[in-house]
């Protein structure tokens, strides 16, 4: 990060308008150990010159990443609060898009539930919400608001930008209604996955292999690190996903073509 995009940041954690994102500026920004393990781990499918998708965007520190790497970014993330902390953060680099959207199968609009405590897992999807009540470590989530915003295709964003090298999708359990809007194949990409959704990534999986990718790794948590070391096919990534106990809670799958 520049000197420029440090002091932006420490406006927006004391700024009280934006309270309700603080927690998150101080988790995702500011430890330069992760941010270099984010670039080495990116940099398999990321270079200078190349165009990233970041479907579910939040605060922006993957963006961070991918400029970091020397892509240009198409942003794409639907929560007004976290749309006022990217424009500050990038404000000046005509190198990200900002994309004040949710993704999904069909342009148009739909309902966002707002977690307003913790806005990371706010969603789209009420299958996600209800099977986050009750569930071993959400029992504090509330989704206490729901707006109304647009909704774009991921095919829209490739007609408008261009053909992305990566795209992250991370929507809490609406990534399968993500690539539902994706008719092609993709150098890359990874979706999120959690434990208490895990018939969404059954999907993904299914949708991806109709698309042509062949190759599935994944890695837990916040770790970038790959589980397997190699690609694996999507049936055994569905088995691994199954067999993951419920307090794994979430990860990544990272998925090429052949």
């Amino acid at each position: 990060m520049t000197a420029t995009t440090d002091s932006r940041i420490a406006a927006l954690r004391t700024d009280p308008t934006l309270s309700l994102l603080h927690r998150s500026l101080d988790v995702y920004y500011g430890d330069p150990e992760r941010d270099g393990r984010m670039d080495a781990f990116y940099s398999r499918f990321v270079s200078g010159g190349d165009l990233v998708f970041d479907i579910g965007s939040h605060v922006g520190d993957h963006i961070g990443s991918f400029r970091r790497l020397g892509a240009r970014v198409v942003a794409v993330e639907p929560q007004p609060l976290c749309l006022r902390a990217l424009r500050a953060i990038y404000a000046d680099d005509d190198q990200v898009t900002l994309v004040d959207a949710a993704c999904g199968a069909f342009p148009g609009r739909t309902r966002l539930h707002v977690n307003s405590a913790n806005p990371t897992v706010s969603t789209v999807s009420p299958d996600f919400v209800r099977a986050a009540k009750g569930a071993g470590g959400w029992e504090s989530e509330v989704w206490d608001a729901d707006i109304e915003v647009p909704v774009v295709t991921v095919d829209a964003l490739i007609e408008t930008y261009g053909v992305p090298t990566f795209a992250k999708i991370d929507v809490e359990g609406f990534e399968d209604e993500v690539l539902a809007g994706l008719s092609r194949p993709l150098p890359a990409l990874s979706f999120e996955f959690t434990t208490i959704a895990r018939a969404v990534a059954y999907r993904c999986l299914d949708r991806l292999t109709a698309l042509g990718f062949d190759g599935f790794d994944v890695a837990l948590g916040d770790n970038k690190s790959m589980t397997f070391q190699r690609w694996i096919s999507a049936t055994d990534m569905a088995t691994h996903l199954h067999d993951l106990p419920h307090a794994a809670n979430s990860g990544d799958v990272y998925c090429v073509p052949d």
